[in-house]
């Protein structure tokens, strides 16, 4: 995952909190109607949070700006976490990936995190009653990190769970498809005593038509796919593909 990638993951999560904290429980009791020359009544805490019908863009835009200012504030080592970071760094795994989402982050881990988040986010959450009080944005962002480091640190599927309904080159969704291993087994050794790639991305693969699959393989050799063309993305920046892929994408079975 890409240090965007893993913001799409948290602002996701911090969106879900947002979200449920603002939502007011229904009462079924009635509020007397206040005289017409009654002074406004000052908003109490029970009363405050975001507007109940609040427009989604308005909301997207606040939680987009919110998520934003406490994201960037974390180390990088956090920001870019990832199964294969913890991998390589069993350290990280310890200090910011809990057992399940259910088990907190450390206390100490959790204090230092928040200590470096803009002073905007806790105030912000306070004056619209999504937190009791400022002091309380470690309680709020606990449960936000725990679901985060969790996402973004799970094992990628089986191969065989991967299987989409379309080409994934070519978009055609009517014709069979077959897996490209995107690193070539024949040169799994070579990628391995090299250390191209890790042991667990070897099995990765792609769902490609036939037409799409051939192609992939007259444009580079073994050796250069794994090296340089082991992900879709990474196949679909050249441009011969970008043209094959319009080009095929328009052909279809003939009928019989």
């Amino acid at each position: 995952m890409t240090s965007d990638d893993n913001y799409s993951v948290f602002r996701e999560c911090f969106s879900s909190a947002i979200v449920a904290r603002s939502e007011k429980p229904k009462t079924s009791k009635r509020r007397p109607k206040a005289k017409r020359n009654a002074s406004k009544e000052v908003i109490s805490e029970a009363d405050s949070g975001l507007p109940e019908r609040v427009d989604p863009e308005e909301l997207a835009e606040f939680v987009d700006f919110i998520a934003t200012e406490a994201f960037t504030s974390f180390p990088e080592p956090l920001r870019t976490l990832s199964y294969a970071a913890i991998q390589h760094n069993q350290q990280l795994a310890s200090l910011y990936v809990p057992e399940d989402t259910d088990t907190p982050l450390d206390r100490t881990t959790l204090d230092s995190l928040c200590a470096t988040i803009p002073g905007t986010v806790p105030d912000t959450l306070s004056a619209y009653g999504l937190v009791p009080d400022a002091n309380d944005l470690p309680e709020f962002l606990s449960p936000i990190l725990s679901e985060y480091t969790t996402s973004v640190t799970s094992a990628p599927p089986v191969w065989s769970n991967t299987r989409t309904e379309e080409c994934e080159i070519c978009e055609r969704d009517w014709i069979p498809l077959s897996y490209h291993h995107l690193i070539p087994r024949g040169v799994h050794a070579k990628v391995l005593k090299r250390g191209w790639h890790d042991e667990w991305t070897l099995n990765s693969v792609a769902w490609l038509c036939r037409a799409c699959h051939s192609f992939v393989h007259r444009m580079a050799t073994n050796e250069e796919l794994a090296r340089e063309y082991y992900t879709v993305d990474l196949i679909m920046e050249r441009e011969d593909v970008q043209d094959w892929a319009k080009w095929v994408g328009r052909v279809r079975w003939k009928a019989k």
